[in-house]
């Protein structure tokens, strides 16, 4: 196993993210125990020493998992991790009675690594109201009390309000957690983010480096082509091998659900080495690839918001469609951000003039693709 150094602490390069343990029947918060523990020590013998969970994941029983699986090892040979659940804004006010039931539920003192979870549009000033909620503020004093080693956060954030947060509260934050892989570099611009954290000094944590699948499943055609480059390599070991090299990376999560998973990832990260340029471009040109065969080809050139009468930001809502589009299930980071706009900014507001399309230089079908956003998310 691989490792990084982190704050004088030796990091296993690959964590264990503890969202898609296996389950019995299909059913979410029904954990098949025995499998998710066994899977639990295989990742401690094998070298993986930092584990991810949190408030909400399978119904609230990922933390219960947790627990009960990893108070089983000395308490000195795993780092542990999770998060506020800030997705909520309704827990705002909250922090102290559910970190209470964190540590409880966790079966520890005191929490490795504890994120303000999934910081994005709807929920930011929330976290920046430190008259109202003070919950950042409470989390410093659990860090200062010891029930805290190390301060971050997650985020699904567009780069302004990530950028907020960090102009707040940057100097106690010690890492972020950001969704990165090779499509998202451009696609939701994680290298800008990476980029600002590396200018902050702050440490990265990569989640969703396999897009929750979306990158292991490849057409023929793409898989040829990485066989070229890379004889012999699964489209999952050039997924991760092109994360694992992230300027100031601390873990890389990868949330598995079975062992043949896990040993597939262990062994990935039992091997140093990395793309080379030409390796790393032809994956980029991939990733775009796959980013422009969902949605619409939204350039983002603003003409059409010259001219709408809502004054809607139409190329941020086609960029939330297209990422709508490009889950399998559809995932819920584009619902999210809707339902934190105001009504007369999200989709449906599209009264259907057509003045956007008119000057679109994409020919893009705006009003008919808000409309069917508008059903998709709303």
């Amino acid at each position: 196993m691989l490792y990084t150094e982190f704050a004088g602490e030796k990091i296993s390069a690959m964590g264990f993210g503890m969202m898609r343990l296996p389950v019995v029947d299909g059913v979410e918060a029904n954990i098949d125990e025995e499998a998710a523990t066994a899977m639990v020590d295989y990742a401690l013998e094998n070298g993986i020493n930092y584990f991810d969970t949190a408030w909400g994941y399978h119904d609230g029983n990922s933390e219960l998992l947790a627990g009960r699986a990893l108070s089983r090892h000395p308490r000195e040979s795993y780092y542990l991790a999770t998060k506020f659940p800030g997705y909520n804004t309704d827990n705002f006010g909250k922090h102290e009675e559910i970190f209470a039931k964190q540590l409880e539920k966790l079966q520890t003192d005191y929490v490795d690594f504890y994120l303000m979870h999934n910081l994005y549009e709807g929920n930011v000033d929330y976290y920046l109201n430190s008259e109202k909620y003070g919950t950042v503020e409470y989390f410093i004093e659990q860090k200062k009390a010891g029930k805290i080693a190390h301060l971050g956060f997650s985020c699904h954030a567009g780069f302004d309000s990530f950028k907020r947060y960090l102009d707040r509260y940057g100097e106690h934050m010690e890492f972020c957690q950001i969704q990165h892989n090779y499509m998202d570099w451009g696609f939701q611009d994680s290298r800008a983010k990476i980029e600002y954290l590396q200018e902050c000094g702050i440490g990265v944590i990569i989640m969703e480096p396999l897009r929750g699948g979306g990158l292991v499943d490849l057409e023929p055609g793409q898989v040829a082509k990485l066989e070229e480059l890379r004889p012999g390599k699964s489209p999952v070991d050039w997924a991760l091998r092109y994360v694992m090299h992230t300027p100031g990376l601390i873990t890389v999560l990868s949330g598995m659900s079975s062992p043949e998973q896990m040993r597939e990832n262990v062994k990935i990260f039992d091997d140093d080495s990395a793309l080379t340029s030409s390796q790393t471009d032809a994956l980029l040109a991939l990733g775009e690839q796959k980013a422009a065969a969902v949605g619409v080809p939204c350039t983002a050139c603003h003409y059409c918001t010259s001219y709408c009468p809502m004054e809607l930001e139409i190329p941020d809502l086609l960029h939330l469609y297209n990422e709508q589009l490009s889950r399998e299930k559809g995932g819920f980071i584009a619902p999210m951000t809707v339902a934190a706009m105001d009504e007369d900014k999200r989709p449906s507001a599209c009264i259907g003039c057509g003045a956007c399309a008119a000057v679109c230089p994409q020919q893009i079908p705006i009003p008919e693709t808000l409309a069917k956003f508008a059903e998709l998310v709303e």
